[in-house]
């Protein structure tokens, strides 16, 4: 089976969205390996040979951001976030349509309003040149990091989420 074939075969995805959606998901596993290899050593080192791996939490926490906002576009882009449809039921099917579009347009402001704030506090984060406590790695970047992912993720709400809600059948 050709690597192409496999991709379309268990992504739903299509055209560029099917192999950015693959590309953030290997980014997540590659680190959620690295993050399982160093908690295992971690452990190993701090048990069995009394020297535990310096800075394991703080690259723990910058692993866990990685992994978390490299997903967050997919889940946006499959309709993945949850949804509480206790009154669906109850309500007529173009209220519940507005609705679902308003919910819409307001998370993706939310996700847009959290990026702008993110980037603005890497960019001062670079300037002032902060850095974690033990490890001495920049901050920024990662905030960055998050900024882009969230501005990613607002763009991915208006767009198909948008389209999903309005075409969706009954």
């Amino acid at each position: 089976m050709v690597f192409s074939d496999w991709i379309s075969e268990h992504y739903e995805e299509k055209g560029p969205a099917k192999w950015l959606a693959f590309s953030l998901e290997c980014v997540a596993a590659a680190v959620l390996m690295a993050l399982m290899l160093l908690t295992c050593a971690d452990v190993i080192g701090r048990y069995f040979l009394n020297n535990a791996v310096d800075g394991t939490v703080e690259i723990t926490e910058l692993a866990l951001a990685v992994v978390v906002f490299a997903e967050m576009p997919v889940i946006t882009w499959r309709g993945g976030h949850v949804v509480v449809d206790l009154l669906d039921r109850y309500m007529n099917h173009r209220l519940v349509k507005a609705l679902g579009l308003l919910s819409a347009l307001l998370v993706s402001g939310a996700f847009y309003a959290v990026a702008g704030r993110m980037m603005f506090t890497a960019e001062r984060s670079l300037r002032r040149e902060v850095v974690t406590e033990y490890l001495q790695m920049p901050v920024g970047y990662i905030v960055q990091y998050i900024s882009v992912m969230s501005y990613v993720c607002a763009v991915v709400m208006v767009s198909y989420g948008i389209y999903r809600i309005l075409n969706e059948e009954r």
